[in-house]
């Protein structure tokens, strides 16, 4: 098989599944989906090795049992694409692989999972459990599965969730020959560290949620190994004057801590009130960024079942543009329509707008069911006047019509 292959350890989770799944696990509910994508570019690729339009194949499958009255169950999640141009593209995940145990005031999860954690549409910054998966799409939002324990404890008062996160996942970049890649040539194979104990450390983290009135939010905090590395040249010797674009660099994944807050207003007139704020510190600095906004909902579009909302979010980076994030300065301006109708057909359109370079990213992204098992998602996404200071610099050419068909079983 092609790709990367996975790099956390199987053995302990292995013999977690056989020990605590029954014999007769086979009368568990399997479900999932297989899908088909196809990627349209209307502009040549910066690099004449990088491929075209593209197709690829993804598959996953779910199966889910549980037992003891309901509260245990397992859950066994695995994903798999195949790409026809990117071979780092083509790659198989464990999205989860757990055992569950709900008690009255707490519960126990063992395994793989994704943890998602924040509030803000464009990009979250609070999130830092799990690791992002950037072959599948540049919107951060998808996630490789992070081997854990996590306690859960429940309370009249809130809830306290402690995380020990057992084993590091490395960033999926896009191949040489693939499109939406970063400029960088980058040598994931050669990934280095802070620690030495590398991709075995162990982190940990712990998150205290609740709701007030129509506030509901989050504080957390997290001590291990960044999610988001950062990039130096292969040869350790090399002198910044002597790196071009022929250098090869390798991703460096530091040890940090952060403590965050994310927090969600509910207002009975539609609007929506949102902010994600961190302060981060790793050997080298210690800084803040925070990400704002608001949604407003006009439900029932002159007697319809339309809902429209009005999104608007900035984010902030105090680093500026010496952030390795492209939401250093930048304002998000969109619309969410969702119709209502049985095939659950919604959109969601809008424009990230960096106030530093000027340049912006236009996205739009629409679902709509089609019939009871199949479902049709369409994304477009535009990279304008983007600047050479710009993190999105290297997408100026990739201007890209995405079409995936889903079929659920």
């Amino acid at each position: 098989m092609r790709g990367r292959p996975l790099q956390y350890p199987f053995n302990w989770i292995i013999a977690l599944a056989i020990f605590v799944v029954p014999s007769y696990a086979i009368a568990g509910d399997i479900s999932g989906n297989i899908s088909v994508e196809t990627r349209l570019f209307p502009q040549s690729a910066l690099s004449e090795v990088q491929g075209g339009n593209n197709l690829s194949l993804a598959f996953q499958p779910e199966y889910y049992l549980e037992w003891s009255g309901g509260y245990q169950s397992f859950t066994f999640a695995p994903y798999y694409r195949y790409d026809q141009t990117d071979d780092e593209r083509t790659h198989f995940d464990l999205r989860e692989l757990q055992w569950q145990y709900i008690a009255r005031r707490w519960e126990f999860r063992a395994g793989y999972r994704r943890v998602f954690w924040g509030v803000i549409e464009t990009y979250h910054l609070v999130d830092v459990i799990n690791q992002t998966d950037l072959v599948e799409n540049i919107d951060f939002e998808d996630k490789l599965g992070q081997p854990m324990l996590n306690l859960a404890l429940i309370n009249d008062w809130g809830t306290i969730d402690l995380f020990l996160l057992l084993g590091f996942r490395e960033r999926t970049f896009a191949g040489e020959k693939g499109r939406l890649r970063f400029p960088l040539k980058i040598d994931t194979k050669n990934a280095r560290y802070e620690s030495s104990d590398k991709e075995e450390h162990i982190d940990f983290a712990v998150r205290y949620e609740h709701s007030l009135d129509i506030w509901d939010f989050g504080i957390s905090f997290f001590d291990g190994t960044n999610r988001d590395p950062t990039f130096r040249p292969l040869d350790a010797e090399l002198l910044p004057l002597l790196i071009d674009e022929n250098t090869i660099f390798v991703p460096y994944y530091e040890q940090m801590n952060q403590t965050s807050l994310d927090l969600q207003g509910t207002f009975d007139s539609g609007l929506l009130l949102k902010l994600e704020a961190i302060s981060r510190a790793n050997s080298a600095e210690t800084f803040f960024a925070a990400s704002g906004g608001l949604e407003y909902t006009f439900y029932g579009i002159k007697g319809t079942n339309v809902d429209a909302g009005l999104l608007l979010e900035y984010h902030y980076d105090e680093r500026g543009l010496d952030a390795p994030t492209p939401f250093q300065d930048d304002l998000f301006i969109g619309t969410r329509i969702a119709m209502n109708d049985v095939q659950s057909s919604d959109l969601l359109a809008g424009a990230i707008i960096d106030l530093d370079t000027g340049g912006s990213a236009l996205v739009l992204e629409t679902t709509r069911r089609i019939g009871a098992n199949w479902k049709i998602e369409v994304q477009i996404r535009a990279f304008v006047n983007a600047d050479m200071n710009d993190a999105l610099y290297g997408f100026r050419k990739d201007d890209m019509l995405q079409i995936e068909l889903f079929r659920y079983f």
